[in-house]
């Protein structure tokens, strides 16, 4: 039996779980999410609980069990409370700004790098004088969110040696010695 998987969904109030034609619909206060499911895996809703439920223990279902309870408890997460993500610059002359949903970011390179976030993701810049720039984002699919900063980091990844570089906030950089004088 999957540990994940056999554990059950708190449903907070406000939010409503629906499941039709394989396919689960969860709606809250920030808004609604919906995905399709595998038609190995039931659910069952008994008030403010869900549970994941697999028909049989093939492999590929027993695999499905915690994946789908997962990606169903954090679409619950999203509509109610939401996730955000920060990423810090860091780097002289690193700079981000944004114009609605086009991220302008200065890493360096002999040009500006533009990019277009999709429409369910906030964000917000934030430069502040003897501080590295920082990109909030903030958006109800975790999943969304996640690709969208992966994206960000890949311009400009942080290399051991001095740290430069897009890194997510609090994210520890292993550095390495760099070369040492020879007598």
């Amino acid at each position: 039996m999957s540990r994940i998987g056999k554990l059950p969904i708190t449903v907070p109030a406000g939010v409503t779980l629906s499941v039709k034609d394989n396919v689960v619909t969860v709606k809250g206060p920030k808004g609604e999410l919906s995905q399709s499911i595998d038609p190995s895996i039931k659910m069952e809703i008994e008030g403010n609980e869900c549970k994941v439920i697999r028909e049989n223990d093939d492999k590929q279902t027993r695999a499905y069990h915690g994946l789908y309870r997962s990606l169903i408890n954090n679409m619950v997460i999203g509509v109610s409370e939401g996730y955000k993500k920060t990423l810090e610059l860091v780097g002289v002359g690193f700079r981000a700004s944004n114009q609605g949903q086009v991220l302008e970011l200065s890493l360096g390179f002999t040009h500006p790098v533009y990019m277009v976030l999709p429409k369910e993701i906030k964000i917000e810049t934030k430069s502040e004088r003897n501080q590295s720039p920082l990109i909030m984002l903030e958006s109800i699919d975790k999943q969304l969110l996640g690709q969208v900063c992966a994206k960000i980091r890949s311009f400009r990844k942080p290399e051991p040696y001095k740290g430069k570089g897009v890194k997510f906030q609090g994210e520890y950089i292993r550095r390495k010695a760099g070369k040492s004088a020879s007598k």
